[in-house]
């Protein structure tokens, strides 16, 4: 496991910018913006997150209660969360999710290996989703490629998986095109099918 999530004094990298999308921490402020993107996503989210988040009538002072947490966790190196956001700062185009192995939620699945994978080397595991709208452009793709070279490069992670709920097809097809190679599967104990992570 990297040490950003065990020393509270690593330097954690403090964005990307990409000439289609622009990634920083996620903030509570961003709430209203947050919102709108998931709530026009909401088909794809609740495959992507297995349940019925975000439910019918999901409101911004929802949000914005998740985006507080998801903060505070950020400052403590717990998880990383960064949102996406087009390069004039206005709209949110999805979000990335960096959690180390020892995360509460991890903690309590199932991992399964696949060939010679070691879960012990994983340094991090990590959820993307792209806005909708951006997706019929092939954003997710893009993101995903920017995502790739971001985590070597800077962050320097040997080894980071990236994870796919296997009822989310169109994502779980977009990382199987790629050189990525089916790492694990994951079985969380309230979710009816694993997600799959690829590294």
């Amino acid at each position: 496991m990297s040490t950003v999530f065990t020393d509270p004094s690593a330097v954690v990298p403090t964005g990307l910018v990409a000439d289609e999308f622009v990634l920083r921490p996620i903030l509570a402020t961003d709430a209203q913006r947050d919102h709108a993107a998931v709530v026009e996503t909401t088909d794809d989210l609740r495959l992507w997150e297995q349940s019925t988040w975000p439910a019918d009538g999901f409101t911004v002072e929802e949000n914005r209660v998740d985006l507080v947490d998801l903060e505070e966790r950020h400052r403590a190196h717990r998880a990383f969360t960064f949102t996406v956001l087009d390069p004039d700062d206005t709209e949110c185009l999805g979000c990335v999710y960096i959690f180390p192995t020892t995360a509460g939620f991890l903690a309590k699945c199932e991992v399964i290996a696949v060939a010679d994978a070691a879960w012990a080397d994983v340094d991090a595991v990590v959820y993307f989703w792209a806005r909708a709208s951006r997706v019929a452009t092939g954003m997710d793709e893009r993101l995903l490629a920017a995502l790739r070279a971001w985590f070597s490069e800077e962050w320097r992670f040997d080894t980071a998986v990236y994870a796919a709920s296997e009822p989310f097809v169109r994502q779980l097809e977009l990382i199987r095109g790629t050189d990525l190679a089916l790492q694990f599967e994951l079985r969380e104990p309230d979710k009816p099918a694993p997600y799959l992570l690829f590294g």
